[in-house]
C-alpha cells in the first residue's frame, strides 16, 4: 500500500482523534499538502510534505509511512518525520506561552460582593 485519504491518514497518524475531525480540519484549511490547500480525499503518498495546525500550534511533517489502521502512539513515528525548523518553532512558541503565563499575577482571594459589582460595571462599559 503506498497511498491513502488524507483524513484517514491524519487520523492514523494520531493528530486528530477522529476522521470527522480531521475531515474539519482539512476542509477549514488547516491543513496543506505539499503547499496547497486541498480535500480530504486526497490521495497522500511517501515523500509528501504537510503543514498541519492543531490551535496554536503547526507541525511541519514529511510523510514517511502509510497505516490504514490507528497503531498505537508508540509506533507513530514510523508514519512522519518533524522537520527540524518546525520543532524549534514549537518549542519557541510553548516557551513564549509559559512566560506569559507567568506574568499574570493570580489574585490572593475570590472578589467579594462589592468588588464583583465594580468589575461587572467595568465589563459593561467595553
Amino acid at each position: 500500500m503506498d497511498s491513502i485519504r488524507l483524513d484517514k491518514w491524519l487520523w492514523a497518524a494520531r493528530f486528530f482523534k477522529t476522521r470527522p475531525l480531521a475531515t474539519e480540519a482539512v476542509n477549514g484549511g488547516r491543513v496543506h499538502l505539499n503547499g496547497h490547500r486541498v480535500k480530504p480525499g486526497r490521495v497522500v503518498q511517501i515523500g509528501d510534505e504537510l503543514r498541519i495546525q492543531r490551535g496554536p500550534m503547526t507541525y511541519e511533517v514529511i510523510v514517511k509511512g502509510i497505516n490504514k489502521q490507528r497503531r498505537p502512539a508508540s509506533e507513530m513515528d514510523q508514519l512522519y518525520e518533524e522537520t527540524p525548523a518546525s520543532i524549534e518553532a514549537r518549542q519557541q512558541l510553548a516557551e513564549l506561552r509559559k512566560m506569559a503565563a507567568g506574568t499574570r499575577a493570580a489574585p490572593a482571594r475570590r472578589p467579594n460582593k462589592h468588588e464583583r459589582k465594580h468589575i461587572v460595571r467595568f465589563k459593561r462599559k467595553q
